[in-house]
């Protein structure tokens, strides 16, 4: 079943107590961030401190109600202008509202969590498969449909592999 929409939006309304993420690719192009993003590689930051969305926001509901929300990215260096972008205008702000952000640098290594593509599970009961062209370009949200458990192992790999956003990003000029 694919996901859009309200459909989508409910999954974050009604996780119990975890929704996570796995993000394995090296840009996302979103058309919403279009114009953002250009003005971010022509040199015009934002002070993270000062966002504030309806995603920050319902991050800090959640925290508050007990129920976290965490994600890893793969990533290598150097890093690519979106992943700068994302750390910058995004990861900063949304781990200071409360969402577990944790980077699995490949660089140097070998990558635990090769071929497996993007996805959320929500509550270790529903994974969501994020399919997405080679650039970045989102093709669909979709339910998978059988057993979860190689998701929760991914999980548990991509948790252990990696650091803390906020440790990840000392001393790197973003």
């Amino acid at each position: 079943m694919l996901l859009d929409g309200d459909d989508w939006r409910a999954r974050f309304r009604g996780f119990q107590s975890e929704a996570w993420r796995l993000e394995a690719m090296p840009q996302y192009l979103m058309p919403q961030e279009a114009e953002e993003f250009a003005a971010f590689r022509s040199g015009a930051r934002v002070d993270p401190l000062t966002v504030s969305s309806a995603y920050t926001d319902r991050l800090r509901r959640q925290a508050a109600e007990g129920r976290s929300q965490g994600r890893v990215h793969v990533v290598t260096r150097p890093l690519s202008d979106y992943l700068r972008f994302e750390f910058h205008r995004y990861y900063a702000p949304h781990a200071q509202a409360g969402e577990q952000i944790r980077i699995l640098d490949v660089t140097d290594r070998q990558n635990p969590l090769a071929g497996v593509q993007d996805f959320w599970i929500f509550d270790h009961a529903e994974v969501v498969l994020m399919n997405y062209h080679s650039d970045g370009r989102q093709i669909s949200r979709e339910v998978f449909e059988g057993d979860v458990s190689p998701f929760i192992e991914y999980q548990r790999i991509a948790v252990a592999e990696s650091v803390p956003f906020e440790e990840y990003v000392k001393g790197l000029d973003l």
